[in-house]
């Protein structure tokens, strides 16, 4: 977008009770946001949620000199901006009714053709909650998701900082201005995480920090990814809202099930119970629900398995997954003209030298 549809498209957020979906409402009546602030108000008035408040504060000049100086912070920070129609913006969040008319952002965030997931929770993430979370990044590591989250305590800095460590694009959806952190103590995290990824936020400069701000922000995290994923969470909590909107915009749920006596399991436990939520008791359940394929190209050389030593059986299974990649249990038996029993005792076998691993489904594939 041009700078002058900046401008203009900041002055309309900056107008009192105009929020994304009015703001989208007033732009596809009138053509564009430039075309909203010179619009008549009596033309604005026969647009369904616009009140006498909004009418009589519209044509504020204040609003276009508030745009003119957080253009100044946008380009002296060479933040990168998107406007909801732009190529650039992403496809996901595109189809939110809610989404920010206007993206922020910083680093080196690509979101073409990726895959994407959101990873929630509590701020008071236990040591279980936390091996979880890292284990289950490591699995899907080969997939090469992008992971979401808020940058904040707990399960979003752990979720980040696993990202990190197995090189996988990471963002952090802030609630506040690009112009601070919170919390500070994540600073430290910041130059990798824009190196591997980078923020997104619809928050001025000068926008006040306010924790109502959270759940604002929650509707990006939910938005950009195709599943998001609870870790731990109290019977309430941000990360349940995130699970909410995730699911009014028809995206996969997924919630870590924990004892009905852990507190920090109540949260999740009630999105399976009430079915908001797919039961998410192994990492790989997460590709298998979404049909991710693993590119060819990332699966481990064949080489890395030379030496280890295979009976009969389990070398004919062996070259049988070589050549058909993952295959079910029954098909396996069936093509290499094995019983049942002793195709699963070979596969339990080679599971247990590290050759092959399972999947859901009752599939199988190599290492």
């Amino acid at each position: 977008m041009t700078e002058n549809d900046l401008l203009y498209t900041l002055a309309l957020q900056h107008v009192s009770n105009i929020g994304d979906i009015t703001a989208k409402r007033l732009i596809a009546f009138c053509g564009s946001a430039e075309a909203v602030l010179k619009e008549k108000k009596q033309n604005l008035a026969k647009i369904d949620g616009i009140g006498q408040a909004t009418l009589a504060d519209i044509h504020n000049i204040e609003h276009l000199k508030a745009a003119e100086e957080e253009i100044v912070f946008i380009n002296k920070n060479e933040v990168k901006v998107s406007y909801f129609t732009d190529d650039n913006y992403p496809e996901r969040l595109k189809h939110c009714i809610d989404g920010p008319i206007l993206l922020f952002q910083t680093g080196n965030i690509n979101l073409k053709n990726q895959r994407v997931i959101s990873i929630v929770g509590t701020r008071k993430i236990t040591t279980n909650g936390m091996a979880f979370c890292e284990n289950l990044i490591e699995q899907l590591a080969p997939y090469n998701p992008v992971v979401v989250s808020g940058f904040a305590y707990g399960t979003d800095i752990t979720a980040h900082k696993a990202a990190l460590k197995y090189n996988l694009q990471t963002i952090g959806c802030l609630a506040h201005g690009l112009n601070q952190i919170y919390p500070k103590v994540h600073k430290k995290y910041m130059v990798d995480v824009e190196k591997h990824g980078g923020f997104f936020s619809d928050f001025w400069s000068t926008d006040v920090f306010d924790r109502n701000n959270f759940l604002k922000r929650n509707r990006i995290i939910a938005g950009l990814s195709e599943a998001t994923i609870v870790i731990e969470s109290a019977e309430k909590g941000g990360s349940l809202v995130t699970a909410d909107i995730a699911n009014s915009y028809d995206r996969d749920v997924f919630a870590v099930p924990g004892r009905v006596t852990d507190s920090l399991s109540l949260g999740c436990n009630n999105l399976i119970k009430h079915q908001k939520a797919m039961m998410l008791s192994n990492p790989l359940d997460v590709p298998y629900i979404l049909n991710w394929e693993l590119e060819k190209a990332s699966k481990p050389v064949v080489q890395k398995q030379l030496f280890v030593e295979l009976n009969t059986e389990e070398k004919k299974i062996y070259e049988y997954l070589k050549e058909n990649n993952k295959q079910q249990l029954d098909t396996i038996a069936i093509t290499c003209n094995m019983p049942i029993f002793k195709v699963s005792s070979a596969l339990l076998n080679m599971e247990l030298k590290g050759v092959i691993r399972p999947l859901p489904g009752k599939l199988f594939e190599l290492v």
